[in-house]
């Protein structure tokens, strides 16, 4: 009877790993995609040079933080960098949106220079 045991706990163990890996994998495709386009766009256009290296960058991303967490630190981000008066309530925000747009840059550059990006881009939280 022990046998059958293992085989199951076996079986069990397994499946808990995909499931593991598809929740900290929880990125939509569209979010994938408009990341990759992104990317690019900041790269000059679309070619072969930033393609690959973009889709290794949000892979990265996505292997390190939720999806939830992931959009939280791109809207803070992008509406960090917005010029004047509206920019100015989310430059002002507490430091704890602070800290959280630093070290989503920080992953973002990382994963950028792991994949070789070309031009990593800059922090603007300076």
């Amino acid at each position: 009877m022990k046998q059958p045991v293992s085989v199951l706990a076996v079986a069990a163990l397994a499946s808990l790993s995909v499931i593991t890996s598809a929740v900290a994998n929880d990125f939509p495709t569209q979010a994938r995609v408009e990341f990759v386009l992104s990317c690019m766009d900041e790269r000059g256009g679309q070619s072969y040079n930033s393609f690959y290296p973009c889709i290794c960058a949000i892979d990265k991303i996505a292997s390190k933080m939720p999806y939830r967490e992931y959009t939280a630190a791109e809207t803070l981000s992008f509406l960090y960098g917005t010029p004047g008066e509206r920019g100015g309530f989310f430059r002002d925000a507490a430091p704890r949106s602070r800290k959280r747009i630093k070290a989503f840059q920080a992953l973002r550059a990382e994963a950028e220079a792991a994949c070789f990006v070309p031009g990593v881009a800059s922090v603007r939280t300076q």
